[in-house]
């Protein structure tokens, strides 16, 4: 669907802190491809007219490996905060028409293109000026908490650091989503100030802004809180990894493929399988492989880069990688497979 006047932006220039790592943020792996990898597809069915990613920390590293999709760069030379980071948008932004300017964050993988959507038809038929996307979480520790006015309207939101004892108990938080008409955008980014714990640019200090000059902000509520998670740990990207995968086991089963167990399953999204195939507890599945219909894969086999035909069975155990299986073929357990034994199956090198 393609929606005139529309900007995108993913901010993705921090580094991470709470990840401790030396590698970029958004660079960290989300279901086998770095987290704004999601973010960008989530996006892509939108079709707004320009993309544009704000880098910084590692900004080479990132621009490499977004390259694959058409967007347009910027460099956030010191990370000052988000709104630092918008700011940084500026001049790259004012190329194009004035319009609607969605913020996304880089590292939210989990978000999904109906949810943007949805977020982006309602901002645009009230005429709003700003849209945050909200939520209720159960811990909303080191989350903005969405503050209220007497009559149900935002009228700020409160980072963690800055929150009061009170303002902590707030469990409906910022999702780190928002479309704004550009022009305010700017115009209020350019009366925020530093003045907070972190000494940074917050862009959620533009809600007070629109707030007290009397312009309603409105609040679109996600309903499913998992899909707003903002990966700032190790183990807040085990838990965008394990929905993503459950997210794929759910439409392979919906396909009419069989997981006996697919908690204890791994298969990567570009892992294709034909109906009435039954795939064991404790298997690995990777890369570009096929698995046609009605096979049976044993418990704790691996197949990679696999192109495996009908009504194949696969033992236990077995290690396959680049292998083609015709159709009524058996691997027996413990085989193991590699391209150069393209075609052969049964009784192979162990």
């Amino acid at each position: 669907m393609n929606v005139q006047n529309v900007s995108a932006l993913i901010l993705a220039a921090g580094k991470g802190t709470r990840m401790k790592s030396a590698h970029a943020k958004v660079m960290h792996e989300v279901f086998f491809r770095p987290m704004i990898h999601h973010v960008l597809d989530a996006l892509a069915p939108l079709g707004a007219e320009n993309i544009i990613v704000v880098t910084g920390h590692q900004a080479e590293k990132v621009e490499e490996a977004c390259a694959v999709y058409e967007v347009i760069f910027v460099r956030q030379a010191e990370q000052l905060g988000t709104g630092h980071a918008v700011l940084a948008a500026e001049a790259a932004l004012a190329k194009f028409p004035p319009g609607v300017v969605m913020i996304l964050c880089g590292d939210s993988p989990l978000i999904r293109t109906e949810t943007l959507q949805q977020m982006l038809d309602q901002h645009r038929a009230g005429s709003h000026q700003l849209t945050v996307m909200t939520t209720v979480v159960a811990d909303p520790t080191n989350y903005g908490r969405i503050i209220l006015s007497d009559t149900d309207e935002i009228q700020a939101i409160v980072e963690e650091k800055d929150a009061t004892p009170e303002q902590k108990k707030v469990q409906e938080i910022n999702a780190g989503f928002y479309c704004v008409d550009r022009d305010f955008l700017f115009a209020a980014l350019k009366k925020v100030g530093r003045n907070n714990k972190q000494g940074e640019v917050y862009l959620t200090d533009i809600i007070a802004i629109a707030h007290s000059a009397g312009r309603p902000v409105h609040r679109f509520f996600c309903r499913q809180a998992e899909e707003t998670l903002g990966v700032n740990s190790r183990y807040e990207l085990s838990l965008a990894h394990a929905t993503l995968q459950k997210r794929f086991h759910r439409r392979l089963m919906d396909d009419g493929v069989t997981l006996i167990a697919p908690e204890t399953t791994t298969i990567q999204s570009s892992v294709s399988i034909g109906r009435d195939t039954v795939i064991s507890p404790n298997v690995y599945i990777a890369g570009r492989t096929s698995i046609g219909a009605n096979c049976r894969v044993a418990p704790f086999s691996t197949l990679i880069d696999c192109r495996i035909g009908d009504n194949v069975s696969v033992g236990g155990g077995a290690y396959l990688q680049g292998a083609t299986v015709g159709d009524n073929e058996n691997i027996s357990p413990q085989s193991t497979i590699y391209d150069s034994m393209r075609g052969h199956s049964g009784d192979v090198a162990k």
